[in-house]
């Protein structure tokens, strides 16, 4: 029971990191390099302009804290389906950071390193269970 709590807290608090970078690609507070996330994408800054993927970057990161957070609370109530949820979390939040990368090998915490080291142990909690 005390691990089915203390995981279900991590996981909230996990999806919540995700608003921070929603904060920071709506412009809420003005950006300082030591950020380190820039709202740049190594993928999608060629052909789409900036506030455009900004506003992506809002939806997405947006979606994977929401999905992060119902799956934490269907663990912490004993739904059958959270790990499904779960693994569906990870993966959008994954993709979202991946996505979201600027390029820069430089200050790699801050864009998301740890949060995708977080999700990989998530989808390979999924696949040994």
């Amino acid at each position: 029971m005390l691990l089915k709590i203390i995981s279900g807290v991590f996981i909230i608090l996990h999806g919540m990191v995700h608003f921070w970078y929603v904060v920071l690609a709506a412009k809420l507070v003005e950006y300082k390099s030591e950020m380190g996330w820039t709202s740049n994408s190594w993928l999608l800054d060629a052909v789409i302009p900036p506030s455009i993927i900004r506003i992506i970057a809002v939806l997405l990161y947006t979606l994977a804290a929401i999905v992060f957070i119902i799956n934490a609370v269907a663990l912490l109530l004993g739904k059958a389906w959270w790990s499904n949820g779960l693994l569906i979390a990870a993966v959008i939040s994954t993709l979202t950071i991946l996505l979201f990368f600027d390029g820069n090998g430089q200050m790699l915490v801050q864009k998301g390193l740890i949060g995708v080291i977080i999700n990989l142990a998530i989808i390979l909690f999924y696949y040994l269970n």
